[in-house]
């Protein structure tokens, strides 16, 4: 029986950045996965502040080269991989001089929202499906984590919905406890992230252009939500169950067996919701 591929696609990973809890799960996750007997990748954007040296980052020329368009304007994607010997696990980085090459992650040195996140998000997310595709590589699982990859699902299950690599591919959203959620991306964020045959319905969700918008966005695409030990908040819970898709609660994310029973129910009996609504 062939192995279940799970993609995981993160905005951070420790020890490459580490921002907040996500860093932690998405570094003991995808390995205690693979021990499991899983096929697994990971993919994040390489942000400016990761250093390529101490981390040994470099280009893989067969997968760079290609032009990923936001907003009518071709942008060039270059990727990197690292590996992470203890764990025998690779790490892809996607990279852009022009979104990623400076020293803060998402907002400047006074503290201001960069003006192009909502740029910065769309090529991240498209940029990690074509460099999947390019990798002819097709997961079963799509495992995303953080409010940058919130375009992921709605992708997958529409402009990439026919395509080989995507089309049986499961989509899995964690949500968390985030610190400065009280971020925007623009009110035109829906229209930028337009790709391939997407109408504005298929974004509408996503119109705010808020954390609340993302993550309510994210859901209706999901397959399944899983909800980290933290708070998430009400009004995150309040989303979740407006989306009436199977919820999941992890309170110790050490114990990865719930993660197990999560992605093998995919592939076996229909999911059942272990929140109530």
């Amino acid at each position: 029986m062939a192995k279940t591929k799970i993609l995981f696609v993160t905005h951070e990973m420790s020890p490459f950045l580490e921002l907040s809890k996500i860093s932690e799960i998405t570094r003991q996750l995808p390995q205690a996965m693979q021990e499991k007997g899983y096929e697994i990748r990971i993919l994040m954007p390489r942000f400016g502040n990761i250093n390529e040296r101490r981390n040994r980052l470099h280009e893989v020329i067969r997968l760079s080269g290609m032009n990923i368009v936001v907003d009518n304007n071709d942008n060039p994607l270059i990727i990197k991989v690292a590996s992470i010997p203890a764990a025998r696990m690779q790490v892809y980085f996607l990279d852009n001089e022009e979104y990623f090459q400076r020293k803060h992650v998402f907002c400047d040195e006074c503290g201001k929202f960069f003006e192009d996140n909502n740029e910065r998000t769309v090529f991240f997310c498209k940029g990690a499906l074509e460099t999947v595709k390019k990798l002819g590589w097709a997961p079963d699982v799509v495992h995303c984590h953080g409010w940058m990859s919130a375009l992921i699902p709605a992708y997958v299950k529409t402009a990439y919905k026919d395509d080989p690599t995507f089309k049986d591919a499961k989509v899995v959203y964690s949500l968390y406890k985030e610190d400065g959620n009280d971020f925007s991306l623009g009110e035109n964020f829906a229209e930028i992230a337009l790709t391939g045959n997407m109408t504005p319905e298929d974004v509408a969700l996503y119109g705010s252009g808020d954390y609340a918008g993302l993550y309510q966005g994210a859901l209706a695409y999901s397959d399944a939500v899983v909800l980290t030990g933290d708070d998430v908040g009400e009004e995150l819970l309040n989303i979740v169950k407006k989306s009436d898709i199977p919820a999941f609660e992890v309170e110790n994310h050490e114990e990865f067996e719930n993660y197990c029973n999560l992605y093998e129910q995919f592939s076996s009996i229909e999911l059942e919701s272990a929140v109530e609504a």
